[in-house]
C-alpha cells in the first residue's frame, strides 16, 4: 500500500534501541521443525503494542515517482584485465538508466546478458526475456498489481548493453517468498512507511540465480559494481525505505555485503542427481516391456529415451529411479513405492509434455488447476491465464508440463521449467473438489526426479517450503537474500535480528540433515558432495540392488554390463 501523506521521521538509532521492547516484534517461521513445532525467533520484552502491518492491506497500485530515468554516467577505471585506457579501444564510459518495461530492451541483448552470466550449462529460464516479458504483457506484473517494472540497464558510449538487472517498485510484500511482514509492522509502528520499496528479483519465483546479469567482458566486475550502486542511488532518488535482492547467487550475496547490504539466509529443499543413469546405452539389452520409440536431445547429446515421448506407463519405474530408491533408508524407500503404486490403482496415467506437445487446451485447463490452488491456499492469483499461454509459446522446449489423466480427462498438472543443469518445479494444481491420494507427490516430486534423470540434469528445485519433501529425497539447502535499508536506526535493529535468525536457520538445516532419509553413505554424500556412481562400488553391490526387489529390467541391465 502506498501512503501519499508525508511520513513521520524515523527515530534515531539510539531511540530505536531504547524503544525496542515497546514496538519491535520479529517472528521468523521456517515451517515445522523435525519435532513438530514451529521454530520462532522473537525479539521482545514484556510490553508491546498491537499494530496493523501494511503488508496485510490490499494490493493497491503504487505510483511511480516522477523523476529522471537516468541514473548517471560512470567511468571504467583500473588496470590489467579490468583496466580500460583511452588507447585500448574499449569503452570508457558507462551510462545507467531505468526502463519501465522489459519490451524497451531487445530480447537478444537481455538474453545475452543472462546467458553470459552463467554459461549455457547453468542457463536460468526465469531470467530470460521471454519469461519476464510474459509476466508484463499478461498484466501479472503491472501498476495495478503493485509490481511496477523499473529495470536497470547499463550501456557503453556506443549503446551496447553491458548489464541489466530486473527491478520492481512494489507496494506490498506478496509473491516474494522472503518474508518481511514484521519489518513492515515495525516501520508502521513508528509512523514511518515501509512501502513502496524496490525489489530486485524474479516475481513470484523463489529460484536462486544471478540478479545482476552481465555480458562477459574484461570489465564485468566494474559493471556489477556500477549497477549495484545505481540501484542504491535509485532507492535514495525514489525516497523509498529499502532495496531487496532476493534469491541471488551466493557469490552476489557475498559481494553485496561489501555494498552495505544486510545478509539473510533461508532454506529450500532440492533433489540432487548422484549420477543416476537412465536405461539405455550401447550395452543395454532391451527387455520386452521397454519403450524405445524416440530420441531425446539435451545438452547437445542425442540418446535413447526410455519412454514413448511424453508418456510414462502406469506404474512403470525406470532402472535409474530405482537406483535413487536404493540410496534411501528402507522405510522411506517402501513408502515411496507404496505412494507410486496408488497412481495406477486409481486408474491414473501420468504424462510429461514438452514444448510443442503442450497445446492451448492444456494451458486453459492448467489455469483452472492453478486457480483452484490459489483460491484454496492464498485467496487470490498472481498469474493470469494469458501468462501461461505467452510463456509456453516463448519458452518452448524449456517448459515441461506433467499432467495426470483419468480416462480422457485431465485431472491435475505440475508446471516445470528446464534450465541448463536444473529442473525447476513451480506450480501444481488439480480439479476442484477432487482428491487422489499421493497424486501431488507423484506429479511434483517423483515425475520431476525421473525427468531430471532422463534429461541428465544435476538437480530438481521443488520450490519454497515443505518439510514433507525430505522423506522423498529432497534435502535442505541454503538460499540467500540481501537488504539495503536506508534508515540507519532500522538497519541496526534488523542487523541484530538477522544474526539471531541466521543462527536459527543453520541449526535447523543441520538437524534436518542429521535426520535425513538416505542411508549413511549416501547421506554423507549429500552433505559433503555427491560421489559418482561406480566409485568404491563393487559388482556384487550392483547385483544386490537388483535382487532387493526382483526387478527383471535391472537384472537384464547387469547381465549386459550396464555401468
Amino acid at each position: 500500500m502506498y501512503i501519499s501523506n508525508p511520513p513521520l521521521p524515523p527515530p534515531s538509532s539510539s531511540s530505536l534501541s531504547s524503544s525496542l521492547s515497546f514496538v519491535f516484534v520479529f517472528v521468523f517461521t521456517i515451517g515445522q521443525s523435525p519435532f513438530g513445532h514451529s521454530v520462532q525467533n522473537l525479539v521482545h520484552t514484556s510490553k508491546r503494542t498491537t499494530t496493523n502491518a501494511l503488508f496485510w492491506g490490499p494490493r493497491k497500485a503504487v505510483e511511480r515517482p516522477d523523476t529522471d530515468l537516468s541514473l548517471g554516467h560512470f567511468t571504467l577505471t583500473g588496470s590489467g584485465s579490468e583496466g580500460v585506457s583511452a588507447s585500448s579501444g574499449k569503452p570508457q564510459k558507462v551510462s545507467v538508466s531505468v526502463v519501465s518495461s522489459i519490451s524497451e530492451v531487445p530480447s537478444h541483448d537481455w538474453d545475452a546478458c543472462n546467458l553470459d552470466s552463467t554459461g549455457p550449462e547453468k542457463f536460468n529460464p526465469f531470467l530470460s526475456h521471454g519469461f519476464l516479458s510474459s509476466l508484463e504483457e499478461s498484466g501479472s506484473t503491472a501498476k495495478e498489481t503493485g509490481w511496477i517494472p523499473q529495470h536497470i540497464i547499463a550501456q557503453d558510449e556506443h549503446k551496447n548493453i553491458l548489464g541489466v538487472a530486473p527491478l520492481y517498485l512494489k507496494s506490498h510484500s506478496y509473491g516474494e517468498y522472503v518474508f518481511d511482514h514484521s519489518w513492515a509492522d515495525a516501520y508502521y509502528s513508528y509512523g514511518a512507511r515501509y512501502y513502496p520499496k524496490l525489489q530486485c528479483c524474479v516475481p513470484f519465483t523463489p529460484v536462486t540465480g544471478q540478479r545482476v546479469l552481465l555480458r562477459d567482458t574484461p570489465y564485468k566486475d566494474q559493471v556489477f559494481d556500477i549497477l549495484v550502486t545505481a540501484m542504491k542511488n535509485l532507492t535514495d532518488k525514489f525516497q523509498v525505505s529499502s532495496l531487496h535482492v532476493t534469491f541471488p547467487s551466493e557469490s552476489e550475496w557475498h559481494r553485496m555485503k561489501e555494498k552495505d547490504f544486510l545478509q539473510r539466509i533461508g532454506m529450500q529443499y532440492h533433489w540432487k542427481n548422484r549420477n543416476y543413469k537412465e536405461m539405455g546405452g550401447p550395452n543395454f539389452v532391451h527387455s520386452p516391456n521397454t519403450m524405445y520409440n524416440s530420441l531425446f536431445s539435451t545438452r547437445g547429446v542425442v540418446r535413447p529415451s526410455p519412454f514413448k515421448y511424453g508418456q510414462i506407463g502406469v506404474g512403470y519405474q525406470t532402472f535409474s529411479f530405482d537406483e535413487f530408491l536404493m540410496d534411501m533408508k528402507q522405510s522411506k524407500r517402501k513408502n515411496i513405492r507404496q505412494e507410486r503404486k496408488k497412481i495406477s490403482a486409481q486408474n491414473l496415467t501420468m504424462k510429461r509434455l514438452r514444448g510443442y506437445e503442450i497445446k492451448a487446451r492444456h494451458w486453459d485447463i492448467f489455469y483452472k488447476f492453478y486457480r483452484n490452488t490459489t483460491d484454496n491456499k492464498w485467496g487470490s492469483a498472481y498469474l493470469t491465464r494469458d501468462f501461461f499461454h505467452d510463456m509456453g509459446s516463448k519458452l518452448g522446449d524449456n517448459v515441461l508440463l506433467v499432467v495426470a489423466e483419468e480416462g480422457d480427462e485431465l485431472v491435475a498438472g505440475a508446471l516445470n521449467l528446464i534450465g541448463g543443469d536444473t529442473l525447476f518445479g513451480r506450480i501444481w494444481g488439480c480439479l476442484p473438489r477432487v482428491y487422489y491420494p499421493s497424486l501431488h507427490f507423484e506429479a511434483c516430486y517423483y515425475q520431476a526426479i525421473e525427468a531430471a534423470i532422463e534429461l541428465n540434469l544435476d538437480k530438481v528445485e521443488a520450490g519454497a517450503q515443505g518439510e514433507h519433501k525430505i522423506q522423498r529425497g529432497y534435502m535442505p539447502v541454503t538460499t540467500y537474500s540481501c537488504h539495503y535499508i536506508v534508515n540507519e536506526g532500522f538497519r541496526k535493529i534488523l542487523e541484530d535480528f538477522l544474526v539471531r535468525e541466521t543462527a536459527q536457520v543453520k541449526h535447523v538445516i543441520k538437524l534436518l540433515h542429521d535426520s535425513g532419509p538416505f542411508k549413511d553413505g549416501a547421506q554423507r554424500d549429500c552433505e559433503g558432495g555427491w560421489r559418482k556412481k561406480g566409485e568404491e562400488e563393487e559388482e556384487e553391490d550392483v547385483i544386490a540392488r537388483c535382487g532387493d526387489h526382483n526387478c527383471e529390467v535391472e537384472k537384464v541391465a547387469v547381465v549386459a554390463g550396464r555401468d
